[in-house]
Formats: structure tokens, C-alpha cells, sequence
């Protein structure tokens, strides 16, 4: 057997199988239930311009706000070992105060926007820095630490615009929300896009990836080697709050209104899924943005296949739950690792019997 095909199956599957296989898996039930699912067309949207439609953008645009929390909070779970459940609410915190800001005045121009914007990604690291906190310093588990913001995040929403649900009505905000015009490919999609690249850049010209993977790996280790473990542990936290940020605002820009008991509800869950079936590990240590957000992606995939099967918005959970719960399985390490010791041995049998052949 070759030393390559050892590499690979000696330590079984590689990080993005899971996510990778679970994406072609979904595809090709869909093209066999209706070969037209993924077909793409042209549209007039309600403002006349011309625009993509079709299942395959409804899934690639409904799934970007968990796309972006996904990568925060793969940086997270790396660093950390647990994961932050209240990306939700400060969300929803977040989405506010875009809107307070906003409705300061009548009109609503460019400038206003990116204030909002900025005000929205202040006020989130600041909560994210909390949270950040109470992990790095106070080393509480960061699913308990962020209990607290799950738990009162969206009374804090609600205090913000003191129990209202003003509405947004402006072109900016709705080309934020829906499509640029002239640009066919939705805006929320750019915006994945261009985070993307961010944390790439982010990865290529800093320390950052190496530093959180060393200090989830081993922190004592981390720390030896002159690694600072808690500002890397709250610097994490204060990055996914410019994710909850922009989620937070793309959100609010769909719905032209802020609703802090609606505005991405039940979204932590799903974030965590999609970093455990993006094949990250929910212990710490080495991660992969790109399979955080294919599991995004998978995810809302799942989610549209299940509508498109008339499945009832109520059953749509559970149905949900019992794939991902599969999907999970197969990915877990101890999978990886029988898989792995059995396509080795499977590979070297088939070799001594080319040997024994020849």
C-alpha cells in the first residue's frame, strides 16, 4: 500500500469528509427526488430588477447569518472547548441597536448606515468581551458563562427600543437585505463572501490560527511557549461579536423591522452544528473555518429539503435532529478512527494479495 493512502486512512477521515459527503449526500437525494431542485432562473424581484432565484440561492442565502456566526464560533470552540449559546440573543442586542440608531432621524442615508453598523459591532464586543471574561479569566465553562446573555439577551433587546418593533423603510437598508440593484446574487451572500476573506486574510498575515489552536490543544504547552491563552480566549469572543453583528444586522435588513423575540431565534443550536458537522472538534484545538460554513450550509440544506418534501414546519425539528444526529455520529473520532483502522487494513490485505497474485 502507498504512504499516501496510509497517511490518510491511518488517521481516519479527514476533517472536512464529514461535511463534504453530507453536501453530496443531499444533492444527490434531491436530483433523484426531482431533478429540477437545484435549477436556477431568473426573476423580477418587486423592485423590477432582474435577479437569481431557485431553490439552490434560497438555501446558499437563507443559511448566511449562520454561515457568519458559524466561523465566530468555530474560533470559539477552538480556543475555549465549549461553545458560546447565546449568539441569539446578542444578536438580537446587536440588531437594536442598528435600529436605535437608525431611527434617530427620518432619513436614512449611507453614512447613518455604517454608523449603525459600527455602533452595532461596539455594543456586541462589549458583550462578547464579557462573555470572553468570564471564560479566560474567571474559567467558567463558556456554555455556562454565556448562559447569562441567552438567559437575559433579549430583555436587554427589548429595553434598547423600549418594547417596540420600529420598522426600517429605505432602499440601503432593503439592498442589504435582498439584492443589490444590478447585482443578481443576493447581498447576504456577498457579505459571507467577503467575511470569509476576512478571516482568511486574518489567518494568512497573523499568528491568530496557529495561537488558538495551540491554546486549545494545550494551554500549559501554549502558555510555555510565551502564548498569551487569555487574551487569545478573549479575543475569540470579541471576534465572534463582530459575526454576531453582522448577522445581526443582515437580519434586521431582511425583515425591514427589528423583532428581538423572532430575530434569529433558536440559531445557537444550529451554529453549534454547523461547527461539529463542519468536522471541528467541540473539545478545542484544530479547526477549519471552510468546514464550519459548508456545515452552515448542510444544515440549511437539510431545512429546505424538508419544506420542499412537505414536511410540517412543526416535524421539520425532528426530522432535523435524527440527520444531524447521524451526521455527528459518523463524524465523531471514534468513527473516524475504526473507519480508518479498517480501510487501512482493507488496502493492506488487497496489497499482499497483489503480491501473493503477481
Amino acid at each position: 500500500m502507498s504512504k499516501n493512502k496510509k497517511k490518510i486512512f491511518s488517521g481516519g477521515l479527514g476533517q472536512l469528509t464529514i461535511p463534504v459527503v453530507a453536501i453530496a449526500l443531499l444533492v444527490i437525494f434531491n436530483l433523484i427526488r426531482d431533478p429540477s431542485f437545484f435549477g436556477v432562473d431568473l426573476a423580477h424581484n418587486n423592485d423590477g430588477n432582474i435577479v437569481l432565484s431557485g431553490n439552490l440561492i434560497s438555501i446558499i442565502n437563507g443559511a448566511s447569518e449562520l454561515a457568519i456566526l458559524a466561523m465566530g464560533m468555530t474560533l470559539v470552540t477552538a480556543a475555549c472547548g465549549g461553545q458560546d449559546i447565546s449568539v441569539g440573543a446578542a444578536a438580537a442586542i446587536a440588531g437594536s441597536v442598528f435600529v436605535k440608531v437608525l431611527k434617530t432621524s427620518p432619513e436614512i442615508s449611507g453614512g447613518k448606515v455604517l454608523l449603525a453598523f459600527i455602533c452595532a459591532c461596539i455594543v456586541a464586543m462589549i458583550f462578547g468581551s464579557f462573555n470572553g471574561t468570564l471564560v479566560a479569566i474567571f474559567k467558567i465553562q463558556p456554555m455556562i458563562a454565556t448562559l447569562i446573555l441567552y438567559t437575559c439577551g433579549r430583555s436587554i433587546a427589548y429595553w434598547i427600543n423600549g418594547g417596540a418593533t420600529p420598522t426600517l423603510s429605505s432602499p440601503i437598508i432593503t439592498a442589504i437585505g435582498s439584492f443589490i440593484p444590478g447585482i443578481p446574487i443576493p447581498t447576504p451572500v456577498l457579505i459571507v463572501i467577503a467575511m470569509a476573506i476576512v478571516f482568511k486574510l486574518l489567518f494568512k498575515f497573523t499568528a491568530l490560527e496557529l495561537f488558538t489552536q495551540s491554546v486549545g490543544i494545550n494551554q500549559s504547552a501554549a502558555r510555555l511557549n510565551g502564548i498569551n491563552s487569555t487574551f487569545i480566549k478573549l479575543l475569540s469572543f470579541i471576534i465572534l461579536g463582530v459575526c454576531v453583528a453582522v448577522s445581526g444586522s443582515i437580519g434586521v435588513s431582511r425583515l425591514g423591522l427589528i423583532n428581538h423575540e423572532t430575530l434569529l431565534l433558536d440559531v445557537e443550536m444550529d451554529t453549534i452544528l454547523a461547527v461539529a458537522i463542519g468536522g471541528n472538534n467541540l473539545g478545542g484545538g484544530k479547526f477549519k473555518i471552510g468546514g464550519s460554513i459548508i456545515g452552515a450550509y448542510v444544515i440549511q440544506m437539510l431545512t429546505i429539503t424538508l419544506y420542499a418534501m412537505k414536511v410540517s414546519s412543526t416535524d421539520v425539528k425532528a426530522y432535523k435532529a435524527i440527520v444531524i444526529i447521524l451526521l455527528v455520529v459518523i463524524g465523531s473520532p471514534v468513527v473516524k478512527e475504526k473507519f480508518g483502522k479498517f480501510m487501512s487494513k482493507l488496502l493492506e490485505n488487497r496489497s499482499k494479495e497483489t503480491v501473493k497474485g503477481a
